[in-house]
């Protein structure tokens, strides 16, 4: 059921399960801040899979009555999984499409908070549930005293009857398990939950400039994870400018003048380049996904081209190669201006991007890119084998602006991360390991592979992912392979001998971001008995045993084909 007075049925002592992505943090972070607001007691469990999920509610299901969920829950039937008592209730904010239909229309213990302007195409409920009732054959209605002829007629409209029934019902569900198949054929993203409670926020007026950033960098991140259209981002960054406007509107007079440690957000068209006000111009470019692949940068040519776009903005490698911070002001003044126009002739036409910036203190500064890229790698940081809740506290204590030394912790490790990806990107494109396997490309990453225990990751994973394909579709000259979906598989854990796949959608201008890899998965795994861990929330992310690599596969392709 959707949540229509959120104000009304939402408060009470609760347990939250957040979980591990950054747009589920920031939603976290503005439900936390309207628990203070209201003094309720909560208690935080993060939750990075559907194991997690189960574990963590056996523990707590005796001592809570209401289950907050972010980020998790809302595409599969809770309530068969959980077997929860009848007095436990579940809010769900959750941005996987498409939505389960008994969670939708469970009356009782399910609450939804979707953005009701979403479109969410669910089904009719009469065309997917049906009285049990209905189903039952009347019969034993005769009566006694009538003629032996009129009971046979009767006897036989009852039988026409029946069989009427039956095949009324036959094709009911026919028709059910089509309209099922439609609707839960692709995976995709809606409303990103952090902007779904700073609306909860704003509709109790308890929405406060922190919050709306947060917001902001819940719907940058589902940009940057590519899990939105490029016009969805743009209409809910037009949603987010007007709250901006009526957050941070100043007069520039004395009186009105805000003090310089105060939080100021501002809407700005920013360029597309990886943390370039934190590291060089260069190392920004080079590690940029969209720069990187346009310039084909694990090339000898694409090298040269990248020589050639620098000399063609006269910008000196001096000045280039050094801290962003440090080049001369000189060169800064126009840079934005001077690097647009010279990428339009290099064919990098999209490099400008529509975003926000948040400034405090004298040389506070950071893109909500930026905060996406840090507060992500703190919490898949693989340098000290730390477990997943602790990573997870960090990188949501990188999110308070009290904390900005952990910021620039997450920004140093983001740094690494960056280049460690696009170093797996040339190394998989130059020794051709992306593979056409018929309806898909494909692509393992050996043990041994540097940097490869990051990618036993998944949102590491997801992001080599897209990069990759993107990098490939520039590269390859055959055509039918730009339009082909990508599955790339990592070595996950040596010692259990599994691997960790991921399935995205083609890289096409027009995309819709919808995956069909979910389901697809599901199939080949039942189909060819593989062992198989549907253990992440997002259905194209699986868990698989080495030996039945080969098989899986096989199963995909003909599934596919």
């Amino acid at each position: 059921m959707f949540l229509s007075d959120f104000r009304k049925e939402f408060y009470e002592r609760v347990l939250l399960l957040v979980a591990s992505d950054v747009d589920a943090l920031c939603a976290c972070k503005i439900l936390q801040a309207l628990f203070q607001c209201d003094h309720v007691q909560y208690t935080l469990v993060p939750v990075s899979g559907w194991q997690e999920l189960e574990t963590a509610f056996l523990e707590h299901k005796n001592q809570f009555q209401y289950f907050v969920l972010i980020n998790c829950g809302a595409n599969v039937d809770l309530l068969e999984i959980l077997q929860p008592e009848e007095d436990t209730f579940f809010f769900i904010c959750d941005t996987h499409r498409p939505i389960n239909v008994v969670n939708v229309y469970n009356e009782t213990q399910i609450k939804l908070l979707v953005k009701q302007d979403d479109d969410l195409e669910i089904p009719a409920f009469d065309d997917i549930f049906r009285d049990e009732e209905e189903d039952e054959d009347d019969s034993g209605n005769e009566s006694d005293g009538s003629e032996p002829s009129g009971k046979r007629k009767r006897f036989e409209e009852d039988i026409m009857e029946r069989t009427m029934k039956r095949r009324q019902r036959r094709e009911w569900e026919a028709r059910r398990r089509e309209i099922l198949f439609d609707y839960e054929q692709y995976e995709y993203h809606g409303t990103s939950s952090a902007m779904v409670m700073f609306d909860l926020a704003w509709i109790m007026s308890k929405d406060l400039n922190d919050m709306l950033w947060w917001a902001i960098v819940g719907l940058t991140d589902q940009w940057i994870q590519d899990k939105i259209t490029q016009m969805k981002y743009v209409t809910d960054i037009g949603t987010l400018q007007r709250h901006v406007s009526r957050h941070n509107h100043r007069n520039e007079d004395e009186e009105n003048s805000l003090s310089i440690d105060c939080m100021r957000i501002a809407f700005e068209y920013d360029l597309r380049l990886a943390l370039y006000q934190h590291w060089s111009l260069f190392e920004s470019l080079c590690n940029t996904c969209y720069t990187s692949a346009s310039l084909k940068l694990w090339s000898v040519q694409g090298q040269k081209r990248l020589q050639e776009f620098f000399a063609d903005m006269g910008l000196p490698l001096k000045q280039v190669k050094q801290k962003f911070n440090s080049m001369d002001i000189s060169l800064k003044e126009n840079l934005q201006e001077m690097i647009e126009e010279s990428a339009s002739k290099f064919g990098m036409k999209n490099l400008r991007v529509q975003t926000f910036s948040i400034h405090f203190g004298f040389k506070n500064k950071f893109l909500a890119s930026d905060i996406v890229y840090a507060t992500a790698s703190l919490m898949e940081n693989i340098e000290k084998d730390e477990p997943g809740a602790d990573n997870f506290i960090k990188a949501l204590d990188s999110l308070s602006r009290s904390n900005l030394d952990k910021l620039h912790q997450g920004l140093e490790l983001a740094k690494k991360q960056l280049r460690a990806t696009q170093q797996t990107v040339a190394s998989c494109i130059c020794t051709n390991l992306v593979i056409s396997q018929g309806p898909f490309l494909y692509c393992y990453l050996m043990e041994g592979t540097p940097d490869v225990k990051l990618f036993s990751k998944p949102v590491s994973l997801c992001l080599l992912s897209k990069y990759l394909l993107k990098s490939f579709v520039c590269s390859t000259k055959n055509k039918r392979c730009k339009l082909l979906p990508l599955i790339v598989a990592a070595p996950m854990d040596v010692e259990q001998g599994t691997v960790i796949m991921v399935g995205i959608p083609p890289e096409t201008e027009s995309s819709d971001k919808k995956n069909f890899f979910g389901r697809a998965f599901e199939k080949a795994a039942e189909s060819t008995n593989s062992r198989t861990l549907h253990n992440h929330f997002d259905m194209s992310i699986i868990e698989l045993k080495m030996e039945d690599r080969s098989k899986f596969l096989d199963a995909l392709i003909s599934l596919l084909s």
